[in-house]
């Protein structure tokens, strides 16, 4: 997975322009995931985007006013205390209890540079890695042999059987040092100095089976790495995302407050009634209710990003994106089985599943070939050795030991080794059945995501209508009122309808934009930087 998203600079690159260098808040990674690397910033195109989602808290207000994009001329309107003019709103994001000064700056493609080797998730999956390929140096050695040095002292007092069957008393003792230990007698050294003890058929296969397994822990390394980037990025656009609706919701706290005051004053001229005013001092109640939960799902969203790439969650994460725009990643638009096809062949999920079908097999033919093959015993001994009666330790001298043994075994009758042959079978068939139900389970992942921006391309461009309907019922409620045709509170559910719509546009931007990276995570992250950029 060396290349990725150039397109991301479309959606991580959108407020970057008058937010400070992120670098100087973040701690060093010690690696950053090359996919990353291919990022790189570019102008973007212009989004119609509703006035009233426009605005983060990295910007300064005079920021946020250049900024601003406008649909189809829909501006945010409030009323005035007097109810005779409308104007737009500027406000600046409120971020509750949070700090300025314990925020950290961050952009999408920060996030994504943040899954590296010093996430924990992906420093256990390398780990593995390393882990697997020692399993397979140490397979490979096993043809070397093994140093065995030392001293051994052997004392025997008593009766003892010589070797023509008879049974005499003897005080014995006897010493050996050097490369192997513990010779008696005329024997030959029992742990030799130099020893190299193995099946045959362990030494053919087992670094096959192992070479197999390291290459699925290194596709299940990266299928670690496609989730946390996966994750991460789902952890930022949900992050922007309630920036977004907290923006949204203060907005309409304002106009309902001026709203409630205009309910208020015409109630005490006797040209409204006083429970009209009650009903808007309760609205604004509720919206001010909302405020705060916007608020609480602010810092929910910054701790979970900060958990998604193991940033120190005691700072609150602002994102530098101006606004949520739609982005495109442009892969959607191939033929879903296109789409499939490239899944399947990208997808480290997979790789790690045909390996260890390859392992499976491997594990198989060792079994199939281990009655044929022998066990391999070879020594070889050197060091002094000698002894004598009683306590005395006589001609200690040099001595050597070499022993070579080969032995074929056939486990319990042949029934052991016809039952070794049917479980390492089953487990190939076991292998083979998960790498279908994987190849399926990607086919779906595919699918899913390609539909999911397929429909919620299209709830953006209703709610877009749906923005413009509810900013034409507001301004014609609004002007009713100013021509004393109506009551203020007749302005409510336009009021209301305004917000609902602005958060529907905002709830299918999001979606979308969560789809767009979860086909891309589908298809094993394929984008890559167009040439020239």
């Amino acid at each position: 997975m060396p290349r990725l998203l150039y397109a991301l600079g479309v959606f991580g690159f959108a407020g970057c322009a008058g937010s400070a260098p992120f670098t100087a808040h973040l701690p060093t990674v010690a690696t950053t995931h090359p996919a990353i690397q291919s990022v790189s910033e570019s102008p973007q195109e212009s989004v119609p985007v509703p006035a009233p989602m426009i605005g983060l808290a990295n910007a300064e207000q005079s920021e946020i006013d250049q900024a601003e994009v406008s649909l189809s001329g829909i501006v945010p309107v409030t009323l005035l205390e007097d109810g005779t003019t409308v104007t737009p709103i500027k406000q600046s994001v409120s971020y509750g209890a949070v700090s300025i000064d314990d925020s950290i700056d961050m952009n999408l493609p920060s996030a994504l540079a943040m899954i590296g080797g010093s996430h924990p998730a992906v420093g256990v999956a390398q780990w593995r890695v390393r882990e697997a390929y020692a399993t397979l140096a140490r397979a490979e050695a096993l043809w070397l042999p093994s140093i065995q040095g030392g001293l051994s002292f052997h004392r025997h007092d008593g009766n003892y059987q010589a070797s023509d069957g008879s049974i005499i008393d003897v005080n014995r003792n006897s010493f050996q040092y050097g490369l192997g230990t513990g010779a008696t007698g005329a024997g030959t050294t029992p742990r030799p100095g130099l020893v190299a003890q193995f099946h045959l058929a362990d030494a053919i296969f087992q670094p096959e089976i192992a070479e197999k397994t390291a290459w699925a822990q290194s596709h299940a390394a990266s299928a670690v790495v496609n989730r946390q980037l996966l994750t991460a990025a789902n952890a930022y656009i949900d992050l922007l995302d309630a920036h977004q609706d907290n923006q949204i919701v203060e907005q309409s706290r304002q106009r309902m407050a001026d709203l409630s005051s205009v309910t208020s004053d015409f109630a005490e001229a006797g040209e409204g009634l006083k429970a009209d005013a009650k009903r808007m001092q309760t609205e604004l109640s509720l919206i001010q209710n909302r405020v705060v939960a916007s608020q609480e799902r602010i810092a929910l969203a910054s701790a979970r990003l900060a958990q998604a790439i193991s940033l120190d969650s005691r700072a609150s994460i602002r994102p530098m994106d101006v606004t949520v725009v739609p982005i495109d990643l442009a892969m959607d638009q191939n033929d879903k089985s296109q789409l499939i096809s490239m899944g399947l062949a990208t997808r480290p999920e997979l790789k790690e599943s045909q390996a260890l079908v390859a392992a499976a097999c491997e594990a198989y033919q060792r079994e199939k070939f281990a009655p044929f093959v022998p066990s391999v015993l070879m020594g070889f001994s050197t060091g002094g050795f000698g002894g004598g009666i009683g306590n005395s330790i006589d001609n200690v001298d040099g001595r050597y030991d070499v022993d070579a043994l080969m032995s074929w075994q056939i486990r319990n009758l042949g029934l052991g080794e016809r039952a070794a042959r049917q479980e390492s079978s089953s487990r190939v068939q076991q292998a083979r059945y998960e790498k279908l139900r994987v190849m399926d389970q990607v086919a779906l992942e595919v699918s899913e995501a390609h539909a999911q921006i397929q429909f919620r391309r299209q709830q953006i461009s209703i709610t877009e209508q749906a923005i413009q309907t509810a900013q034409q019922s507001f301004d014609l409620n609004l002007s009713r009122i100013r021509d004393g045709q109506g009551l203020p509170l007749e302005v409510l559910q336009s009021l209301q309808t305004l917000e609902t719509a602005q958060r529907a546009y905002l709830r299918a931007v999001v979606d979308h934009n969560q789809s767009q990276f979860q086909l891309q995570w589908a298809l094993g992250w394929p984008v890559t930087t167009p040439s020239g950029m």
